[in-house]
């Protein structure tokens, strides 16, 4: 009995350590620190090179110009939540990066994804590429679009 107590011991202690379980666990506290406005936890989890993709066409940003982005919102409290209710991790052959896609519940935007890519560096695991898109059912999508195209024709008036 002693010896199966240690054996279940072992594989929970080496199931922790696992490559993906280690990405998980970042991913999740990344969103945990958004969603307490902890910027610090947050912008930590990026890579300095980072960039972070928003749902707006416009919204690529480097981990810099996120952060001023970010900093209002989190310096009043408020920061977003995301909550991963199902991801796939991939790695690559040497191990140095990972990439994974996720689907998001989101009180906000409701259903969505993410998407990135994540390298090991000195410091640990680190996110070099995120990119936030809202799911739209294809049946909605023709609707989607003729609204986009309109919102972009009235807004930007042809300059485009």
């Amino acid at each position: 009995m002693r010896y199966f107590f240690l054996c279940v011991l072992s594989l929970a202690l080496l199931a922790q350590t696992r490559p993906e379980t280690l990405i998980n666990k970042k991913l999740d506290a990344w969103h945990v620190a958004a969603s307490q406005a902890d910027e610090k936890a947050y912008f930590d989890l990026i890579h300095p090179e980072g960039i972070f993709m928003g749902t707006d066409a416009t919204e690529r940003w480097t981990k810099d110009q996120f952060l001023t982005y970010a900093r209002p919102f989190f310096s009043k409290g408020k920061g977003w939540s995301f909550k991963s209710i199902r991801r796939s991790v991939t790695f690559s052959k040497d191990g140095q990066t990972a990439w994974f896609d996720e689907d998001l519940d989101t009180p906000n935007l409701g259903p969505a994804r993410g998407t990135g890519v994540l390298v090991q560096t000195i410091s640990g695991w680190k996110i070099i590429l995120y990119n936030l898109t809202i799911t739209v059912p294809n049946p909605l999508m023709p609707n989607i679009k003729n609204q986009i195209e309109l919102f972009l024709k009235n807004t930007y008036k042809g300059d485009l």
